[in-house]
């Protein structure tokens, strides 16, 4: 990589003053504070306020919630290509702005002038300012002082290593050594090599024993042998640079990598500035008192004087991305630096709050919802199978959707959602990109349930388009009290995975054959409740429509279509044991034949194995180079389906691969069917406003006997690979949800749980926060999409790779199917185990994550164990030849 050339470092000065608690700044109190033997209240520290810069990684928002909570006000977020030199010399040194800098974790290395942008000249210049690099910005600050940045002896990413320090204050509070309990997540495979060191920069923290850690072996740490370096109540060290070791003499990070080649040097500070780097990630759900170093840094930087002694004369402010309503202290609110409130980059949070409008503004609807409940109905007629075969299965389920939780074991699921073409609001909203480059805008085709079709150039692209939808609705809490479940009627469909470009991705590497979203508003659905046997029929309709004309009609539409939906149910209680359609050769009457001759073609794997495997080779390079931590490199599989009865397909897969989050949806016009068996989660938002995502990484398959397959169970839960992967994007999507969600709020309540699905064990984690009030549903989807668990991490330089690697465009695998209910609550899958009729083709999406510790011929293996469900379904129905002309006869017994 090119060599950087850097700014010409401050002349060498005298030994800093604050090195010395004599001449060290204090903060003031404020003024009006009682002193002392005043007998007045303690009076609160001021926050601190730190510049975080992101080095565009994927974990930047997990310092960002660590540090919102630990500081009491919210970072600034910057990102190290978006402000100049001068920006941050007018805000740190004229403005006094802030108390510290963190530079982040990313990609790449600190010789490479993109991969650390602005984050190399502030160290140079900064040397009066409290700075803190993590991972990237550790090796920023060797980099800067002369030290060489070098491979290190093996790339580390997802595991957990015991260290040892020598007590800098910046582990005060910490245990060191073998057995503990100070154990760390470590991302990296590069490193400062310590032999380099300069003068300027002393070695604080190494590896403790060349021994790697798997997150099973480390999650009970224990400190009851520990010695403790310092003590939070002394809050004062005499002269930091004098910290030693029991006989008095400074560890030596040189030293030891002479004695012993396994120690890595996992922490610098600097001799005379307050400057520190850690390589490892404090930040990580994983790793062991990581706030605790956060704290010790705020610590540091108050002991070292704020920039401004007075509270009332301080620019406190909130990140430049959010507003003051995420400032937590009411106090605060007043010294909020206006200019930093809002970013430009990111229009993600400028959308306006949800709408409560007492008048009607132009193209607002207020709709309103009324619904009917069947109890302990499903068990009396076999199923929810047979309820959308008989509502909505004729014609060949044209115009349908059903969101169908086929797996509801140990609760993974509760309810299914169908429906088809339905009253006057219904539309379907069909949405190509302009091009495939970032804010590149669509065309958007609507159709509505009359056949009128209306055009549109997007020029914000389908995302915001879905948000102004949103926004536009308003609505009434009471109409939905007593439904357990968050949809109630609006948009279902989904969202493919070339819509990355309007979230935080470049470019697309191809243009997808199928559309880059499609969506229906769905006015009229029934709910199955899968707990109990309830079934529930709901329909909507505009009350503003009544000043029009047409409020009438549309009431009675509605009320006409859920009192005939009702009758169809409940006629269907008597025909129950004719209903018995699982394992029949024919769905509706439509007959099958079997054949001999159409089954000639079998799936054509877009790439050879040998393709795959070098493919799976150039992942590890990136990987080891430091371009990315893991890598979800997928391929594609297909082949022709003409004569294929899509829903038939459906009901097979349903049946031999169940699970939580399937799906089928069919777009007629487009001559698309979805049929989907995924067991992932991407992203949730329910009505108490949390957000769940439910990533899996980890996949093995299920044993022929129970004593096999209890032996594959555990060799997944404890196989130190997929424990990495599986770190990996929790730590990934803790920092996508860090972006929307209260600060504090970011939680794992379930790592790594393994669950058992009828072909495969699979590796599951579950992470949920509280969405900020002020930003919107898409705003959350913006945040978090592509899922990370279909692109690896770091998200942006990781999804660039892979459009290097890929061939053809993934389309709508790795995108999401689901639902935004009209009341702002949505649940969406990840597509993955998904079989994509289009145009008489079937596509089916395979791959898997590439970490250092892959094995290529293992992950191919993985990749086709994973089409294997999926691609016998297909292989079996083609040995059936569909015969359309026979008449729906079930539906025509039930109307």
């Amino acid at each position: 990589m090119a060599a950087l050339r850097l700014p010409t470092p401050p002349p060498p000065r005298a030994p800093a003053p604050w090195l010395h608690s004599s001449h060290r700044r204090r903060v003031a109190a404020p003024r009006g504070a009682g002193g002392g033997g005043g007998g007045g209240g303690a009076v609160p520290p001021p926050p601190v306020r730190t510049l975080l810069i992101d080095n565009y990684d994927s974990y930047t928002y997990n310092i960002f919630q660590e540090l919102s909570v630990v500081n009491g006000v919210p970072p600034v977020v910057v990102r190290n290509d978006e402000w100049t030199w001068r920006d941050v010399y007018r805000w740190v040194y004229k403005e006094r702005a802030f108390d510290n800098i963190v530079i982040s974790p990313g990609p790449g290395s600190p010789a490479c002038p993109s991969d650390i942008g602005i984050g190399l000249r502030i160290l140079c210049e900064c040397g009066d300012i409290p700075i803190l690099g993590v991972c990237l910005g550790h090796q920023a600050l060797g980099f800067v002082h002369g030290a060489k940045i070098v491979h290190a002896p093996e790339a580390i990413h997802g595991r957990l290593s015991e260290l040892e320090h020598n007590g800098c204050y910046l582990f005060n509070h910490i245990p060191s050594g073998i057995n503990s309990g100070f154990k760390v997540v470590r991302y990296h495979s590069l490193v400062i090599e310590p032999d380099s060191l300069s003068e300027d920069l002393i070695s604080i923290a190494w590896t403790a024993s060349p021994k790697m850690l798997s997150f099973l072996e480390s999650d009970k740490p224990d400190i009851t042998s520990s010695t403790l370096w310092g003590s939070l109540d002394n809050l004062f060290v005499t002269n930091q640079s004098e910290c030693s070791t029991t006989d008095g003499k400074m560890p030596s990070i040189n030293d030891a990598s002479e004695l012993d080649g396994y120690r890595v040097l996992m922490g610098v500070r600097h001799s005379t500035r307050p400057h520190y780097g850690v390589q490892f990630h404090p930040e990580s759900v994983a790793t062991h008192y990581g706030r605790q170093i956060f704290q010790n840094f705020k610590k540091i930087t108050t002991d070292f004087g704020l920039q401004t002694p007075l509270l009332q004369e301080r620019k406190v402010h909130s990140i430049g991305k959010l507003e003051r309503s995420q400032i937590s202290s009411p106090d605060l609110k007043n010294f909020v630096a206006n200019d930093l409130l809002h970013s430009a980059r990111l229009k993600l949070w400028d959308s306006v709050g949800p709408c409560a409008l007492p008048k009607r503004s132009s193209g607002d609807k207020c709709l309103r919802l009324q619904w009917k409940k069947i109890d302990n109905f499903l068990n009396r007629i076999g199923g929810s199978e047979n309820i959308f075969s008989v509502l909505f299965g004729h014609h060949s389920a044209e115009d349908t959707f059903w969101l169908d939780s086929s797996s509801v074991d140990q609760n993974r699921a509760r309810f299914s959602f169908m429906g088809g073409k339905g009253g006057p609001l219904w539309k379907q909203m069909t949405f190509h990109l302009a091009s495939q480059r970032a804010n590149c805008g669509g065309n958007l085709t609507i159709r509505d349930a009359y056949g009128c079709t209306v055009r549109n150039f997007l020029k914000d692209g389908f995302l915001d388009f879905l948000d102004k939808e949103m926004q536009s609705i308003q609505y009434i809490e009471k109409d939905y009290e007593g439904l357990p479940f968050d949809f109630h009627g609006g948009f279902v469909g989904y969202i493919g995975y070339g819509l990355k470009v309007e979230c935080d991705a470049s470019s697309n590497s191809a243009k997808s054959s199928t559309p880059d979203a499609c969506f229906f508003f769905a006015d009229n659905l029934v709910v199955v409740d899968h707990n109990n046997g309830d079934v529930y029929i709901l329909s909507l309709h505009d009350e503003y429509s009544s000043g029009n004309g047409d409020g009438d009609y549309q009431n009675s539409i509605h009320s006409l279509w859920l009192a005939n939906t009702e009758k169809k149910l409940l006629r269907m209680d008597a025909m129950a044991p004719r209903l018995s359609i699982n394992g029949n050769s024919s769905i509706n009457g439509n007959s099958f034949t079997i054949s001999s001759s159409v089954n000639k073609q079998r799936f054509v794997i877009e790439k050879s194995k040998d393709e795959y495997i070098r493919d799976v080779q150039s992942c590890l390079d990136y990987i080891r180079d430091g371009e990315s931590y893991e890598l979800c490199l997928t391929t594609q599989m297909k082949r022709r389906t003409d004569y294929m009865d899509a829903l038939k397909l459906y009901l097979k897969l349903r049946k031999q691969n169940p699970a939580p989050y399937a799906a089928w949806l069919n777009f007629s016009s487009e001559n698309l069917s979805i049929c989907c068996s995924s067991p992932e989660r991407f992203l949730r938002l329910d009505r108490n406003a949390i957000l769940e995502a439910k990533p899996i990484k980890g996949t093995i398959a299920r044993g022929r006997t129970p004593e096999e397959d209890e032996c594959l169970r555990l060799q997944l839960k404890y196989s130190e690979k997929d424990q990495a992967e599986n770190l990996m994007i929790v730590d990934l999507l803790r920092n996508d949800l860090g972006k929307v969600c209260e600060p504090g709020s970011v939680h794992v309540p379930r790592l790594m749980d393994v669950e058992s699905y009828k072909t495969v064990h699979t590796m599951v984690s579950t992470i949920r926060g509280t969405k900020m009030s002020d930003l919107s549903p898409v705003d959350c989807v913006k945040a978090a999409f592509p899922g990370g668990s279909m692109t690896g991490a770091p998200k942006v330089r990781s999804m660039e790779i892979l459009d290097s690697l890929e061939t053809s465009p993934r389309g709508i695998y790795s995108g999401s199917v689901g639902f935004f209910s009209y009341n702002k609550t949505f649940d969406l899958n990840i597509v993955i185990r998904t079989v994509v009729l289009h145009n008489g083709e079937a596509s089916i999406g395979a791959g898997g994550a590439i970490v250092a510790l892959s094995d290529p011929e293992a992950e191919y293996n993985e990749m086709l164990l994973k089409a294997k469900a999926p691609t016998k379904v297909v292989e079996e129905c083609s040995q059936q030849i569909y015969n359309p002309d026979r008449s729906d006869s079930m539906q025509t017994t039930v109307s």
